[in-house]
């Protein structure tokens, strides 16, 4: 039994859309040794298709990972569901906010969104200042990453439910939405200063 991994990424999409999202973009990655994959989609909720938030799946296909699964299929054929566990697909959700006049305490906003991602979508905080040339100040800007972890054979057996882990990351996306008005984040991003 094959594992149709494009297939998946397109339910995904259909799916992310039935759960209140835009998907504007997408991108599909192969190096050419290893094999190894990348899919990476970018959508926004409905409520934010104007800005400023960027979110960004990104799933990691790891070539020998899917050739150990298709061997334990053949050798296990009676009863695959035990496989459940040793072989999983991780998704990143990568959300990007541009600079921001008043950013929020890490530590506040990580508790707020665990809150929120809860158990099933754990996220990962951290802000990065910036000076540059053209910059009148340091530039202050907000990262997002959670992490999942999809069972492959529930991938291949087209059991994989994501409902939960969408609804999630729809909450998320539109508390920073709403938060990044008090955050002052300058969107549309300022343009240089003319020389």
């Amino acid at each position: 039994m094959a594992i149709d991994i494009a297939g998946f990424i397109t339910y995904v999409k259909d799916h992310a859309v039935e759960h209140g999202f835009h998907v504007h973009d997408e991108r599909h990655f192969i190096e050419t040794f290893s094999l190894r994959q990348s899919f990476e989609v970018d959508l926004h909720p409905e409520s934010a298709c104007d800005g400023p938030l960027d979110l960004n799946l990104a799933f990691d296909i790891e070539p020998r990972v899917l050739l150990r699964l298709e061997d334990w299929v053949k050798e296990h054929e009676e009863d695959i569901t035990e496989a459940d566990g040793h072989f999983q697909l991780p998704i990143y959700f990568n959300w990007a906010l541009p600079t921001m006049k008043s950013p929020p305490d890490l530590v506040v906003l990580a508790a707020e969104l665990a809150g929120i991602g809860g158990f099933d979508l754990p996220i990962e905080v951290s802000g990065v200042e910036s000076t540059g040339a053209l910059s009148t100040g340091s530039d202050i800007r907000l990262s997002l990453v959670g992490r999942v972890e999809l069972s492959l054979v529930d991938v291949m057996m087209g059991q994989e439910q994501l409902c939960g882990i969408l609804d999630r990351c729809r909450d998320v996306s539109e508390y920073l939405v709403t938060a990044s008005a008090e955050w002052g984040v300058e969107y549309p991003p300022p343009l240089p200063p003319a020389e």
